[in-house]
């Protein structure tokens, strides 16, 4: 086999992305498909006030031609699975950075592990071997699954669980959300065709984590958010 033939093996190879149509998801959609990989995209309606991410990652992955899959997890939030979380019940949502203890209130329990295992059953479905999800640097700080012990240690599940070996990727686990823009811009992602905001009304808050960090995000690069605030 030559250089080119196992390059392009590696490319057609089954992918899955797990996809919130978020920023940092929808970067990583497009890095993929960039590359030429061919990606299964899903996407969790779990009770979220912000649902309206689902929108966005229906429109993308239309754009790009992926196919997807939303997976209804409501019925976790309605038996009282995911506890008090500001993003599932009436908690109202905190305002502030993400580092602000007060954020935790956002966490919802053991959220990517249910998302994963999903995804690695669907990847076995359809002959995938590796599975990427967007967590990255300024996640670390609130959500333990999210942190780079977590993804080590759920790669080790992945690597057991079947008679081949699934791959955990998360390609952004080190780097921030400014970073992400700045391989987005490249990429020629149209942010405003992706949701951020935990609030998920009409117009983006600009005030809670989400909003604060992304807005960051685009001071960083020096460009303004094409999304449009209440603010």
């Amino acid at each position: 086999m030559t250089k080119n033939d196992d390059k392009k093996s590696q490319t057609n190879e089954k992918s899955v992305l797990i996809l919130s149509g978020g920023m940092d998801s929808t970067t990583l959609l497009y890095k993929l498909v960039s590359e030429g990989k061919k990606i299964f995209a899903l996407s969790f309606n779990y009770g979220q006030k912000h649902k309206k991410e689902l929108k966005f990652a229906r429109y993308n992955c239309k754009k790009l031609n992926v196919p997807h899959k939303i997976i209804d997890l409501s019925g976790l939030k309605e038996q009282g699975l995911f506890g008090k979380s500001s993003l599932t019940s009436e908690i109202d949502i905190p305002e502030g950075h993400y580092e602000e203890p007060t954020m935790k209130s956002t966490v919802v329990p053991n959220r990517n592990m249910i998302m994963l295992s999903i995804a690695i059953s669907y990847a076995i479905s359809i002959g995938a071997k590796t599975i990427y999800y967007g967590a990255h640097a300024g996640d670390h700080a609130v959500y333990p699954d999210c942190r780079p012990e977590f993804v080590e240690k759920m790669q080790k599940v992945a690597e057991s669980c079947h008679y081949y070996p699934i791959s955990i990727n998360a390609p952004f686990l080190h780097i921030d959300k400014g970073d992400i823009v700045a391989q987005g811009l490249k990429l020629n992602v149209d942010y405003s065709k992706t949701w951020t905001c935990y609030k998920g009304q009409e117009k983006a808050c600009g005030k809670c984590g989400s909003c604060v960090e992304r807005l960051e995000a685009f001071e960083k690069n020096g460009i303004s958010d094409p999304l449009q605030y209440s603010i």
